[in-house]
């Protein structure tokens, strides 16, 4: 028996093959009950089954086992729920036989509110509150609603059969074959699925509007929200749509099941969860509202979409084999929503925009405390605390980065040949590596292992020489410490021009390149680009020589805007790093001073922010010359812009206008301030009004929350008005994510309670969180005191890293660390200790860039001369 405790897999001696589960949810007691009949398959001498249950109560004496060709039936002499480790033991008084048998175990359960397993969210029907019951059982939850096996290696099929009031809909992953009506109750019956893992059961019990479409090949696809809401399906639908017939030739393998449900539920803890069949959104990331939805909005339903679709095949069909390849899952499923997304709304240009996706893996694997791509789990309170973004960003990218390197023709005939191999089974990173590199005879796996076995990437330096280009690989920290991690690392470079394109591979710690050839373009004012179009997952270094003619191309727009993003992001790094100087990073920001693409702008509006914060912390007297400067950068493509969208614009530059308008408001640009107010006050007046429509409303909100404070508070009282009327979750959160912005101290703190009020659905309260630098005290306090009902609300689950690193990231003291440290010290939940070392980490990155921000010299006079250059 103490065998079994502790470990962090089952033991294999017993295999499930099908699952027949009965559920009947009472959702106004919040209680269900179950029961389940398991065809197993005893493999080895045992009397002993050791299987998943968390949470639940069990009727020992519905606990039977009925082997397949005998007429005996064992009842267990004991039954043992170990709820520290998650295991039903079930000890027999002789050995089993080998072979089929099954399973009988009888079971109640909660309906809990803490959105994972089988849970509760609430809705309002016609003024009145209700319940829905809704799954939630990826990583390790499904234990939660039925005793299983709960690993993702032990595939089974699945009958289920739900009792439920007659007046609600209720979905599963498979489509209805029989519905008989008893009175108040009905009995739903699903067809059996194929063989698939736990964690993508689903099944959801509610009031619903639905809106239906079919693919070409007669796939029937539905999206189902609140009553009322239909139409805001439609968006989503016609991208699925067309996603499935996309995703079926591109893999080379039709959509595996009769139907496609996606669903969009209130209370939601995660963005959506791909669950085979019937996949679960929050309510932003699933429903468009023509009327009050944002272009960014769009952008992220589609993305989303197109994300859980790729799972349908990569991840549900083809499956991990254990936690560790979950990057395998994620990386690959955000890669391919890019490819989709892409190929449906070609003038996105969202693979520009994928720079934001690697840009976030590296940010957080410049990190010592970081992990690997492929990392160990121990235990499953572990897995939650990898959905970060190294499996889904890192892992994108360094797909990208392969992809880019073999060739998209090779890249997809290989990943078809993978997926037609592992199809209704597990596999590991080195399968997929080797489907790689039987289809392109390239020597993937040595090339990726030292991508996805160790932490980091490396940063390639740079030098021009007597006609030679001199590399050197070091492993980049943000902290600037020098890391011994080697990589073989694809490097691309342009010599004044992108007609001649250079690549080889780096495997050593250095390497000479010689560009004789390109003797002509190698004058002085030739630019030299490494990590074309930034394909590859590292940082580059350029000398100074080669950094200024770098910074004259930007200026006279020779360079792509991957380039341009490029040049910017890895020089940001290095500033951080302490390896560049401030003043050299904003000399090279004033080269984007007529930057007009979104994505580069986007990212030139978050360092300015990030820049801002550290400055004033190092050297606050310079703080108005700092954003005379950066209002100076932002000009140019505001004035172009303005405040109102003109006849059939872009996509990119509705984005782009309420990002550069917040960004001013943020600075305090008068202008933008007062002009943000009268479309405000107008927009209060009429909710329709042209003169603020969604995509410029976050840029009013957060420019009337500049002003507000507690002694004139209007502009924070209409805003809660509106959170309060609309039912619009995109609204409520753009009013969430305006609130803290606000400078006054008073103010923030009734922002951060506010946050964990009932108004406030409890995955929306960390957009309340982004707060002002004159609020992290605040805040800081605001946690501290809030610690016991946070851990109670959010403790079971990823959100609370969240609350971790939106307060403790911010601070840039020494100080600050050690209280931090000292708080934590008797209150660490082992959920969050990546997180918490991780978020101190970034403090004392801060504080050693403020340090050598306050020893640079001459770096007020440089600020005076580029924020009043004349251009």
């Amino acid at each position: 028996m103490e065998n079994f405790k502790g470990q962090p897999r089952l033991p294999k001696f017993a295999v499930p093959k099908r699952y027949d589960l009965q559920l009947k949810p009472d959702l106004s007691a919040c209680k269900f009950a179950g029961s389940i009949s398991i065809d197993v398959d005893i493999v080895a001498e045992t009397r002993f089954i050791v299987l998943n249950a968390a949470e639940l109560s069990i009727n020992p004496g519905s606990v039977s086992f009925s082997p397949r060709n005998s007429s005996k039936v064992f009842d267990p002499k004991k039954v043992e729920l170990v709820e520290e480790d998650e295991i039903l033991v079930l000890d027999f008084a002789e050995a089993l036989p080998l072979g089929l048998g099954v399973l009988a175990i009888g079971f109640e359960g909660i309906l809990n509110d803490r959105m994972k397993g089988f849970y509760r969210s609430t809705y309002e029907h016609n003024g009145e509150k209700k319940n829905m019951a809704v799954t939630q059982f990826e990583p390790a939850d499904a234990r939660r609603s039925f005793p299983c096996w709960d690993e993702p290696s032990f595939k089974a099929t699945f009958k289920i059969t739900l009792d439920v009031p007659s007046e609600l809909v209720a979905l599963s992953n498979m489509p209805v074959i029989e519905e008989k009506v008893n009175g108040p109750l009905k009995t739903v019956s699903y067809q059996e699925s194929p063989i698939m893992s736990t964690y993508l059961v689903a099944y959801v019990v509610g009031l619903f509007d639905y809106v239906e479409d079919h693919t070409s090949d007669g796939i029937k696809v539905r999206v189902y929200c609140q009553v009322g809401k239909a139409n805001q399906g439609e968006f989503a639908l016609k991208v699925a749509v067309r996603t499935l017939e996309l995703y079926k030739d591109y893999f080379a393998v039709p959509y595996p099941l009769p139907k496609l449900d996606m669903i969009a539920i209130p209370d939601f803890a995660a963005g959506a969860m791909e669950n085979y069949g019937l996949v679960t959104y929050r309510e932003t990331a699933l429903l468009y509202d023509e009327q009050h939805s944002a272009a960014a909005n769009k952008q992220r339903v589609a993305t989303v979409v197109a994300h859980e679709l790729a799972h349908q095949w990569f991840g549900n069909l083809v499956t991990m084999e254990w936690w560790t390849h979950l990057w395998l899952n994620e990386g690959f499923a955000t890669w391919v929503s890019y490819l989709a997304t892409d190929s449906i709304f070609p003038e996105w240009r969202i693979w520009t925009q994928f720079l934001d996706e690697l840009t976030d893996g590296l940010r957080l694997d410049g990190l010592a405390e970081s992990h690997p791509i492929e990392v160990e789990i121990n235990h499953a309170a572990e897995i939650d605390e990898i959905f970060d973004a190294i499996s889904y960003r890192k892992g994108a990218s360094v797909i990208r980065m392969l992809q880019s390197y073999l060739g998209a023709e090779c890249f997809q005939r290989s990943l078809a040949s993978y997926i037609k191999k592992h199809a209704y089974s597990n596999a590991k990173t080195e399968d997929l590596w080797a489907a790689l590199e039987e289809g392109s005879g390239e020597p993937v796996t040595k090339l990726m292992n030292t991508w996805t076995k160790q932490k980091g990437y490396p940063v390639v330096s740079v030098k021009f020489k007597d006609q030679k280009l001199e590399f050197e690989q070091s492993q980049f920290f943000s902290s600037g410490w020098l890391g011994d991690g080697q990589w073989i690392v694809p490097i691309t470079f342009c010599c004044g021009s992108y007609d001649k394109k250079k690549s080889f591979l780096l495997q050593t710690k250095s390497e000479n390149y010689d560009v004789k050839e390109f003797a002509s373009d190698t004058n002085k004012s030739a630019w030299i680009k490494l990590n074309v179009d930034q394909t590859g997952f590292y940082r580059v270094k350029y000398d100074e020589e080669l950094a200024a003619r770098l910074r004259y191309a930007i200026e006279n727009k020779y360079l792509t805007p991957t380039d341009r993003f490029g040049i910017l992001d890895d020089s940001f790094a290095l500033c951080m790093a302490r390896q560049l100087p401030l003043t050299s990073l904003l000399t090279l920001m004033g080269a984007y001073r007529e930057e007009l693409d979104y994505t580069v702008l986007s990212n030139l509006i978050s360092i300015t922010y990030k820049v801002g914060r550290i400055a004033a912390d190092a050297r606050p007297e310079l703080m108005d010359n700092i954003n005379q400067f950066f209002i100076n950068i932002f000009q140019y493509s505001a004035e172009k812009l303005g405040w109102d969208a003109t006849q059939g614009e872009s996509h990119l530059d509705s984005m782009l206008r309420g990002e550069i308008l917040t960004a001013l408001a943020m600075l305090g640009h008068k202008e933008t301030l007062s002009e943000a107010s009268r479309r405000f006050d107008a927009f209060l007046k009429d909710r329709n009004t042209p003169l603020l429509p969604p995509d410029t409303r976050k840029a009013a909100y957060v420019a009337v929350m500049q002003t507000v404070t507690s002694s004139n508070r209007a502009g924070f009282d209409s805003l809660l008005k509106i959170y309060r009327e609309t039912d619009l979750s995109q609204e409520k959160i753009r009013i969430l994510g305006s609130l803290p912005s606000c400078p006054d101290q008073g103010i923030i703190r009734e922002v951060l309670k506010f946050s964990l009020s009932p108004e406030v659905r409890s995955q929306d309260a960390m957009y309340a969180l982004a707060v002002s630098k004159e609020g992290r005290e605040v805040a800081w306090t605001w946690f501290k005191e809030n610690w016991d009902l946070i851990l109670k609300t959010y403790g079971s689950g990823f959100l609370i890293t969240r609350f971790v690193s939106a307060v403790v990231s911010p601070f840039a003291s020494f100080e600050k660390v050690k209280e931090v440290e000292e708080f934590f010290a008797n209150r660490s939940i082992p959920s969050i200790a990546r997180t918490l070392k991780q978020s101190l980490e970034r403090v004392n990155i801060n504080a050693n860039w403020v340090k050598s921000i306050q020893a640079e010299e001459n770096l007020g006079e440089a600020i005076q001369e580029l924020a009043y250059r004349k251009y």
